[in-house]
């Protein structure tokens, strides 16, 4: 093994134990300390071999997280190359990367990046990675770092050895607020053909996405300004530029797949970006039909045209006789060619399509372990964003790490305290692993949906072992599926926030939520994602998405959202006890279902909720949208063996 690899001879973990795995390194990555009275499971067994088979009644979870199962890299999986290593001394020599000075670090680091982009990583793979060491200390980053090195590890020499203190430039910060000045105004930042909102989920520190341009917005962005080039990144993704329409399945008009189906019909158009072993987005096209299945019609709020039901698979096989493409699993919703094929009228005069998109440069193995970051905000005290749901600067509403059109990659003992919105957010993201992180406050928790531990659009997804305090929510959301939260701690909910999230297993989690942990909590610019105003509920540690409310940003959660074995409790006023929440820990209660497992929106006595807010506490069993009569007599339904802390 190479003796420039420094720094893997210990696991990440937020406890006080420490697994070795590695051996006779001079530096090992340092077991990162717990926050005070974490319950968090940092020594989780989470390994193919410990995997349970699939439960009868239950969705199969054994394949979620980095690689389906596999075991996050170690040393033996870092390429020997002295190219592909980049060492603290190299850093400070080569690219001056220097810690603990006043110099900007950003260009150097980059610099690093794309140097294994384009000399590493074409030849690399998930047993072949990179590795860029960080230096112990503080450096200073200035704008987001384009991570799109494929088999690439960032690693710092310890959570509170290594500090990246963020301070965004004017590059960087958004110049387009919202006219009532409360967040950031993506419908205000076009350029060209391109439209702010292309930016979505937000600039961030680290961005684990392509930069690749499409052709037809070559022009643009080469003409672009410097804070507006990023509009364009990226863009050979976009469903619009390389989806391919849908054709329906023979025997059955108007769908090209149905729940259960592998096997998806195309209709005309290349298929040259549909490839064996690569991934795609199936996407599904909202319906009038669909918004009523959600009870999410009858509102103020516009039924939209878009793909709510959306999902990644790896592509198995491409007929392009027959104009099929096979998946690797079964879908989990209907898909109509369009929306209407399904027999609806058509949502505000206009037809729209269903996709299969394929993922035309996917980020993969990428990496961050072992280090800090912070969004340095000078003029703000930190004190004051404690149980403050609002906006303290909206232009400043930047994330920790960003996940957009990327599988297979991970962030383990990293230590984010104090960021502009979300710590770690996913947005078209497949078999990620998170595991082992302490989050800690944002700056921006308020309307426009900042300030979470946001998982969305992400599947086959592994969260474990993770410590947050002081941020507005933990959510799976806009179609997630087959994600697993485990063992982890927060004080705050644990969050189905809508758009058909659905098949997540939540268990073995400690949710402890205070009674200032409420929407109406806040100062200034205070509201919900979908642009509403702060209402007069209390957050309970689970929250579900009912249609009629979550149709101002998305629409209803979806079916089979799973709680087992969790430890919730609710402070019910302020300054008195916890009561215990969902307290049964043989029971699995199963959110979104009937009896046969179809879904079926929570209702009180046959009408379906309006509101999550205020029915926190109502009996959802014997029909009425949680299926809670099966039972199960041990500690976890994704694990074996459960370690104890």
């Amino acid at each position: 093994m190479s003796t420039r690899v420094s720094a893997v001879s210990k696991a990440l973990v937020l406890g006080a134990a420490a697994i070795l795995v590695g051996a006779g390194m001079s530096q090992g990555i340092q077991a990162a300390q717990a926050a005070p009275a974490s319950a968090a499971l940092t020594n989780l067994d989470l390994s193919a071999g410990n995997r349970r088979a699939p439960i009868n009644g239950v969705y199969d979870w054994s394949k979620a997280g980095y690689r389906g199962g596999m075991p996050l890299p170690g040393n033996g999986d870092i390429n020997p190359a002295a190219k592909c290593q980049i060492t603290p001394a190299e850093l400070a020599g080569q690219y001056k990367v220097t810690p603990n000075d006043t110099t900007d670090d950003t260009a150097g680091l980059q610099k690093a990046i794309d140097d294994i982009r384009s000399g590493c990583s074409p030849s690399a793979s998930y047993t072949k990675l990179s590795l860029i060491e960080l230096p112990a200390g503080q450096l200073i980053v200035t704008h987001e770092l384009k991570t799109d090195a494929d088999y690439l590890i960032i690693r710092g020499q310890g959570i509170d050895a290594t500090k990246i203190v963020y301070r965004p430039d004017k590059n960087t910060l958004y110049d387009a607020i919202t006219p009532d000045g409360s967040d950031w105004d993506e419908d205000g930042m076009p350029y060209g053909q391109g439209k702010g909102g292309w930016l979505w989920p937000g600039r961030g520190l680290f961005r684990v996405q392509s930069r690749e341009v499409h052709s037809s917005y070559a022009s643009d962005y080469k003409s672009a300004p410097a804070n507006r080039k990023d509009i364009f990144e990226g863009t050979v993704n976009v469903h619009w530029k390389s989806g391919v329409k849908l054709a329906a399945k023979p025997g059955d008009k108007g769908f090209a797949a149905r729940t259960g189906d592998k096997v998806v019909y195309l209709a005309s158009g290349t298929l040259t970006a549909l490839k064996p072993g690569g991934y795609v987005n199936i996407r599904a096209a909202n319906s009038q039909k669909f918004y009523q299945q959600q009870q999410a019609t009858g509102t103020e709020w516009p039924m939209l045209n878009m793909h709510m039901r959306q999902q990644i698979f790896t592509i198995v096989s491409v007929d392009t006789a027959k104009r099929t493409l096979t998946l690797d699993k079964p879908l989990e919703y209907d898909v109509p060619v369009n929306s209407t094929s399904d027999g609806s009228p058509a949502i505000d005069g206009a037809v729209y399509d269903s996709k299969a998109a394929p993922l035309v440069d996917p980020v993969v193995g990428v990496g961050f372990e072992n280090f800090g970051f912070t969004q340095d905000m000078p003029n703000l005290d930190k004190n004051k964003a404690i149980h403050n749901y609002g906006n303290m600067d909206p232009a400043a509403e930047m994330h920790g790490i960003v996940f957009k059109w990327a599988v297979n990659d991970w962030v383990r003992g990293v230590k984010a305290e104090m960021t502009g919105s979300h710590p770690i957010v996913t947005e078209e993201a497949k078999n990620l692993q998170i595991v082992n992180n302490y989050l800690d406050g944002s700056w921006n928790k308020g309307k426009g949906g900042n300030g979470y531990f946001r998982g969305s659009r992400v599947w086959d997804s592994l969260y474990a072992g993770n410590t947050t305090r002081n941020l507005r929510h933990f959510t799976f959301q806009w179609s997630a599926s087959g994600n697993v939260a485990i063992g982890n701690d927060f004080d705050s909910d644990m969050n189905l926030h809508g758009g058909w999230e659905r098949n997540n297993l939540f268990e073995l989690n400690t949710s402890k939520v205070p009674w200032e942990h409420r929407s109406a909590n806040c100062t200034s610019n205070c509201g919900e994602e979908g642009g509403g105003g702060p209402d007069d509920s209390n957050w309970f540690p689970i929250w579900w998405a009912a249609g009629k409310k979550a149709v101002k940003w998305s629409g209803s959660s979806g079916p089979d959202n799973v709680f087992f074995n969790n430890t919730m409790s609710k402070q019910l006023v302020q300054g008195g006890p916890y009561a215990d929440y969902y307290a049964d820990h043989k029971k699995i209660y199963q959110f979104g279902v009937d009896a046969t497992g179809a879904f079926h929106h929570l209702d009180v006595g046959g009408t379906p909720i309006a509101d999550w807010a205020h029915n926190e506490q109502q009996n959802y069993s014997g029909g009425h949208g949680v299926l809670d009569t099966r039972t199960d007599n041990g500690k976890s339904l994704f694990l074996k063996s459960v370690a104890s802390k």
